[in-house]
Formats: C-alpha cells, structure tokens, sequence
C-alpha cells in the first residue's frame, strides 16, 4: 500500500467515515460513542467484509484492489475528487478515467462566457456536444440556441451540413483533424467503449462515407 504518512488510507476513511449522519441513511444515531458510521455500516455499504474494511483502516492486509476502493468510495459517499485521493493513498495512482455525461454548465461559467464579447467561445463535451458559448460564437459560428439539443454536435454539423463544407476551403485536413482530436477527447475521457460513443460513431457512419473513412484509418 501506497502511503504519504503511516496509514494514511486509514486515516482518511476513518475521517470519512465519521462525517457521515446515520440518519441520513435511516440509521439510529442513539447509542454510538463515535460520531458518523460504524465500520461494519460502511462495510455493508460497500458490499465487502467487515474484517477486511477494518483491516484497511488499521493499515493491515495489504494494498486493496481498485474495486474495493470504487465500492468505497461509493459506500462512503465520496466525490469523485475524495475518489481520486483515496486511490492515491491506496494505490499511488490515479483511477482509470470514467465517462461522465454532461448536461450543461454552471451560471458562473456561463457569465465568463459573456464577458467575452469580442471573442466568439464555446465548451463543448468529449462528445463534442456544444453546452455552452456566447454572443459572438452565436454570431460568427452557429446560434447553438435555435437548434435541438441533439443538433448542438459539432461531428453532426461538420459531416452532415453541405454548408459547412462549403465554408471551409481545406474541408478534407480539418476533417482528418477533427476526427483524430474527437478520438483523442473520447479516449482521455474513458468514452472510447461506452454505449453513447458508439452510438455517434455508427449515426456520424451512416450520415458520412468521410467520417466512416477516416474513424476506420484510425
């Protein structure tokens, strides 16, 4: 086991641990002499064994595998920050990356959009689903809000839009860059697998022999 102090795995799940409110969980919070969760609740919790769980706080039976920690992490409510921390401790290594969809952003994020008003700016997801941009990219790109939520793809735009090609002179080199720069996002993102990425790739396949081309040239 990996560690920055004796036991700092233990450390911090026990810290973890008491932060919890029983009754959060419909749990009895009369009669503890500790605050938060007991160790066998989080084991439990976590689907593993009370023992082994004990063992980890006390730094006993050696390094857990990543399902242990995923289990948890999920058992202990942890964010996925408190996720990543515990895997260094545990393993000295970040977890393997895992694709979370995003929806939208943040009014705060969208209001440094907006500051930027001579400069067109959008935020796309590693599906290259636009969620948000500003004035100026709704001006000199594309007005993302008069479009359905599944016509705010860049890919779907690029490879099934006639005028899209016409507005772009090198139309075949942006093409190969954006499909490479789209393979390079889904990858990072731990998406390369995942039911949605499919999905696109076979939708942008059947829209386009280019895009079919180019994802197959890999």
């Amino acid at each position: 086991m990996s560690t920055d102090a004796p036991n700092s795995l233990g450390t911090y799940l026990r810290d973890r641990r008491t932060r919890l409110d029983p009754a959060t969980f419909g749990l009895s919070g009369s009669r503890r002499r500790t605050p938060g969760l007991r160790r066998e609740e989080v084991a439990s919790r976590a689907n593993i064994s009370p023992t082994w769980y004990t063992w980890l706080e006390q730094g006993r039976g050696g390094a857990p595998s990543a399902d242990v920690l995923d289990r948890i992490a999920k058992g202990l409510m942890l964010t996925e920050p408190e996720r990543e921390h515990i895997y260094m401790l545990g393993l000295g290594r970040l977890p393997e990356a895992r694709y979370q969809p995003v929806d939208g952003i943040t009014p705060r994020l969208q209001r440094v959009l907006d500051g930027m008003v001579l400069s067109p700016a959008i935020i796309k997801t590693a599906m290259w689903d636009v969620v948000g941009w500003n004035r100026a990219a709704a001006v000199l790109l594309t007005d993302y809000s008069k479009l359905p939520r599944e016509g705010r793809n860049i890919l779907r735009l690029m490879f099934g839009s006639d005028h899209v090609r016409a507005r772009n002179a090198d139309f075949d080199s942006i093409a190969r860059f954006v499909v490479g720069a789209f393979r390079a996002d889904v990858a990072r993102a731990g998406a390369s697998t995942s039911a949605e990425v499919i999905k696109l790739v076979m939708e942008l396949s059947r829209l386009s022999p280019e895009f079919e081309a180019l994802w197959q040239d890999n």
